[in-house]
């Protein structure tokens, strides 16, 4: 994966997470790559390869590593969390350590090896109005929508909303309008989350620029935060995804993550592909 690429291609690795799916560039001891012109390209599920967001690897900055995000409409993705956790364990692999850093636009990140499984502390949420963002002084705790869904940041907007049955909600209805609304200056993710009881919840999931996916591990780690702060659960949860189950912990230095990750194959992008940009 790291060594330089044959005669102009370009490699990359496919990897998922719960079946969020990410296509990942490393780029290090190298220059970026990746623009707005290749993430919509490669984000193409039928002339590309196709993913939810696009990870880019830098050599760290006061970190081992430097992790940028994209969304398939050429968008920048503030935070991933699956993609970070897959990067996380494909990273620990390669050097055989049990814990690193990864500086995203989110902060410095820390990922661990616990028990076999690879942890992501994804930091503290963002509970202020002015943070998330929204466009007023309002309380996130209460959105002032239909619904009374809560605001929270985990370095991208989410917008969490409580129902008796998250299989029997209309994503691809009700995902884009929220996803637009003018309370959300930097549009928003969307949530919808069956609290089944106080360590199990059921969520599904609209992200902002890519739409419907299977798992969102920053929707995840907000819905645990909204279901906490609304006080319908504890701190430690398992939650079920349409892609399966994670397991989240709301502890003192941050909202921690866990689940199975996937790396599918590794191949290169030939230089036709990239010419054509």
């Amino acid at each position: 994966m790291r060594d330089a690429p044959t005669q102009g291609a370009l490699p990359f690795m496919k990897m998922h997470g719960l079946g969020n799916d990410f296509v990942i560039i490393d780029s290090r001891g190298r220059k970026a790559v990746t623009s707005p012109a290749l993430a919509r390209a490669l984000g193409d599920r039928h002339r590309g390869v196709g993913f939810d967001q696009l990870a880019e690897i830098r050599d760290g900055e006061g970190s081992d590593i430097v992790l940028d995000f994209w969304n398939s409409d050429g968008s920048r993705a503030g935070a991933c969390g699956n993609a970070t956790r897959c990067v996380a364990a494909h990273v620990l692999a390669e050097t055989g350590a049990s814990e690193m850093t990864i500086r995203t636009t989110r902060g410095l990140l820390r990922g661990v090896v616990d028990g076999g499984q690879v942890w992501i502390n994804m930091g503290q949420p963002q509970r202020a109005w002015d943070e998330i963002p929204l466009a007023g002084d309002v309380d996130p705790l209460h959105l002032p929508l239909p619904g009374d869904p809560v605001g929270v940041g985990m370095g991208n907007p989410h917008c969490v909303f409580f129902v008796d049955d998250a299989g029997a909600v209309d994503l691809a209805k009700a995902g884009p309008a929220i996803e637009t609304d003018p309370l959300f200056p930097q549009a928003t993710n969307v949530e919808f989350a069956q609290v089944r009881g106080p360590g199990d919840i059921r969520m599904r999931v609209w992200e902002r620029g890519t739409g419907i996916t299977l798992a969102c591990g920053s929707g995840a780690c907000a819905t645990l935060v909204a279901a906490r702060l609304r006080g319908l659960t504890g701190p430690h949860v398992r939650m079920e995804l349409d892609g399966g189950w994670m397991e989240l912990d709301w502890r003192d230095d941050g909202v921690w993550m866990t689940g199975p990750t996937a790396h599918v194959f590794t191949a290169s992008l030939t230089p036709d592909f990239l010419g054509a940009l």
